[in-house]
This record gives structure tokens, C-alpha cells and sequence, in this order.
């Protein structure tokens, strides 16, 4: 739906589409990148708006600053959902754009939601016209552009990137609606508990969006009380929201949340790494990819220090494959923790970087005339016997020219 016939529906519709911000000054977060003085801020009250990326959770702005931009120039809008798109309606958008610019000297703003829909062939369908000016380009997206977007789109543009709204914003943005007569709920004659707005705001992940509807649900759906009064309490704000995780499977925050469980359990912290192993399952990452990870780190991190940690973590993932979830997660959770309260060696690991980088920096060594295949000369250790034993050691060259393995005091 355009910016105009959203205005011409009016109170028919949602909350969090009446309350949106018209202005800057009105748009509420998003300091860091549209604070005094910030960049992104110049450009807008400049109205020499670059292209954009706008990346980040849902319902943080994204979508509101694309509308405010374009009221800001009072330009054509064109708004276009990428999933439901094609490469003929951009062509015939951006056709408009140009008939407009020459005719009538007014811009275009063409605001792409879920950009990372579009395809190679679409995008590339842009840059001409991004490149010119001839329109405002800005694309919306939840992911990382650069594991979406092409790089000749990303290289023309200011990507921007969204952060989750603080509890202290939504109860701000809450309150709002409240008191607003017009497009809010301030003609209900609603009673809400500071309980409730924290409840809310807590519960909403930083999403002004799923915030603003839960309030609305709420106060809709409850009746007045003998009174006239609609009481909004803890009880109902516990009805009305529902808690979603923002997780991308296959951009930055995946592997931030994986990077975190990681560091969790090498750092021997397992609350952490259960906390993070926590959000990946409830987000619904896949299990075996946690498990070989633990696999990778019990060699890595945890090495001979603890020989039998390798072990356990290779029939972790092998449970995990023969179980699957959500029963999986009982297995990574004890996994973690026996992993995280290891005593912790990377002497292997280390070894083997320092022979990586001979063999890539260094002359490479031949292989020594007595250790090659079916040599006379090579010295048979168990042929040696020291105090009786069978199975002795003798000293000979294997080919080394200097040491790379060091054990640690927290095992070999």
C-alpha cells in the first residue's frame, strides 16, 4: 500500500501504521545513525538524499524513514514489497520516474521493502537510474546486504544499519499512542499499569511494530469496567503479546549468536554458552551445525588437555542427528557444558598453524632418505628396548628442522 492510500484509509488501519512518524524530530531511536550531527540526518534535512540500504529486526524504522524522506522532498512515492514484485513493474516505476523528472523537475522516491527478494536480473535493473538520480532509491531489508545484494548496488548506496529499539523507546512510543487522540487509542478510556507498558516493552524485542499492536489488541479486546474504564494489567499485557526472536539464519546475527556460543565456552562460562545455545534453538537454527562447531572446538580449544572431550562432542552430533530436536537440545546442553568446564589446551591447534606456515612461507623439505618407503637404513623403534620393555624409542631425524608443539600446563 502507497503512503497516500494508507492516509486515505485512515483509523481502519493498524495502530502502528496511524502512529507512524511523519517528521525527523518525530522518529523516535536510531541515534547512532540519525542523531545531531549524524550523517544520515544531514543528508536528509539537506534533502540530498544518497541512495540507502536500510538494514535491520523488524518494526525499528526502517520503513517509517523511507516515508519520512519522501515527505521531506515532496516527491512522487513509489513503494514496492520486493516478494511481490518483478523486473517489468520496476522498469515501468523507473519509466514514470524519468517522464516525471523531465516534465514536471519532481523526483521519485522508489522505496524497496525486502530488497534481499530481488533477484540478480532486478537489481541490476536500479543501478542505471540509482547511478543518474533520477530517482531516491532506498531498499529495506532484515538481513546484512552484503550476503544479499549484489556489490554494484551496495557500492552506490549509504547502507545504514537498524538497531532493536531500548525498552525505555517502546514505552516512550506506547505512551504516545495513549495520549494520541487522533491517530492513537487517547479517546479510550484506558487505564494501563506501568507493569504492563514494561511487560510489553520487555517482551517485544526492541520491535515498535509488535508492541504497538499488542497495546492495541489489548485495549480493543478488553471491556470497561462498571466504571467506563478499559483496565490494561500485567494479566492482559500477557495476553496480547507474544515474544518472536529476530534471527537471521544466514546473515550477521547468526554468526554473532554462534561466535558468542563459541567464545562462551572456550571462555569456560557455560551460563553464557547455554544462554546462547538457548536463542539458537528457540530461533530454530539447525542443531547439527551447533554440534559441529562443539566438535571443532574440542579439538581446537580443548585439544589433549582433555582427550576425551573430541570423543564426546563427536557423539553429540551423532545424537543430535539420531534424536533430532527438540530433544537435540538436552544433548548440546550437557555437551556445552562438560565442554565449557574443561580444562582448555590450543597447543595442538597452534602446533599445526606454525607447520602451516612453513610448508607456506618456507622452503619445503624433502622427505629424508631413511623414512621413505621400504628404506634399509630406518631404525625400527620397537626394535629397542629400554629397561626391559618391548616397544622402545630411538632417536633418528624425521624430517622437522625446528619445534612446533609446546604442552600447556592445563594438560599436553
Amino acid at each position: 500500500m502507497s503512503i497516500e492510500e494508507a492516509e486515505v484509509a485512515g483509523n481502519d488501519m493498524p495502530l502502528a501504521v496511524r502512529m507512524r512518524p511523519k517528521r525527523l524530530d518525530e522518529l523516535i531511536g536510531q541515534e547512532h545513525i540519525l542523531g545531531e550531527g549524524k550523517l544520515l540526518r544531514r543528508a536528509i534535512l539537506s534533502k540530498r538524499i544518497p541512495p540507502l540500504l536500510l538494514y535491520g529486526p523488524p518494526g525499528v524504522g526502517k520503513t517509517t524513514l523511507g516515508f519520512i524522506i519522501a515527505n521531506s522532498i515532496q516527491g512522487a512515492v513509489k513503494y514496492v514489497n520486493a516478494a511481490f514484485s518483478s523486473v517489468g513493474e520496476i522498469k515501468k516505476i523507473l519509466k514514470d520516474a524519468n517522464e516525471k523528472l523531465n516534465k514536471d523537475k519532481i523526483r521519485t522516491v522508489l522505496f524497496v521493502d525486502e530488497i534481499h527478494r530481488f533477484n540478480k536480473l532486478q537489481q541490476e535493473a536500479l543501478i542505471p537510474d540509482t547511478e543518474t538520480g533520477t530517482i531516491i532509491f532506498i531498499g529495506a531489508t532484515i538481513y546484512n546486504p552484503r550476503y544479499y545484494l549484489i556489490n554494484s548496488l551496495i557500492s552506490r548506496s549509504i547502507t545504514a544499519q537498524f538497531k532493536p529499539l531500548s525498552k525505555e523507546h517502546i514505552i516512550l512510543i506506547l505512551k504516545k499512542a495513549l495520549q494520541d487522540k487522533k491517530a492513537g487509542l487517547g479517546a479510550l478510556p484506558i487505564l494501563i499499569t506501568d507493569k504492563a507498558l514494561e511487560y510489553i516493552a520487555l517482551n517485544s524485542s526492541g520491535d515498535a511494530r509488535s508492541a504497538l499492536n499488542s497495546l492495541e489488541i489489548g485495549a480493543l479486546s478488553t471491556p470497561a469496567n462498571k466504571d467506563g474504564k478499559i483496565i490494561f494489567n500485567l494479566e492482559v499485557a500477557k495476553e496480547t503479546i507474544q515474544k518472536n526472536i529476530f534471527y537471521d539464519k544466514k546473515g550477521s546475527y547468526h554468526y554473532d549468536t554462534i561466535s558468542a556460543f563459541i567464545k562462551s565456552v572456550r571462555g569456560s562460562d557455560p551460563d553464557s554458552a547455554l544462554y546462547w545455545l538457548a536463542k539458537m534453538l528457540s530461533a530454530g537454527d539447525d542443531p547439527r551445525f551447533i554440534a559441529r562447531r562443539l566438535v571443532i572446538l574440542a579439538s581446537e580449544d580443548i585439544g589433549n588437555a582433555n582427550p576425551q572431550a573430541l570423543i564426546l562432542a563427536v557423539s553429540c552430533f551423532q545424537a543430535v542427528e539420531f534424536v533430532g530436536m527438540p530433544e537435540a537440545g538436552i544433548i548440546l546442553a550437557q555437551t556445552t557444558i562438560n565442554l565449557a568446564c574443561s580444562v582448555k589446551s590450543n597447543a595442538s591447534y597452534e602446533a599445526l598453524n606454525k607447520a602451516m606456515g612453513d610448508i607456506k612461507h618456507k622452503k619445503t623439505i624433502e622427505v629424508p632418505e631413511h623414512i621413505k618407503t621400504h628404506s634399509e637404513n630406518y631404525k625400527y623403534p620397537h626394535d629397542y628396548y629400554k629397561d626391559g620393555e618391548v616397544g622402545g624409542y630411538v632417536r633418528q631425524n624425521y624430517g622437522a628442522r625446528r619445534r612446533y608443539y609446546f604442552p600447556k600446563e592445563a594438560g599436553s
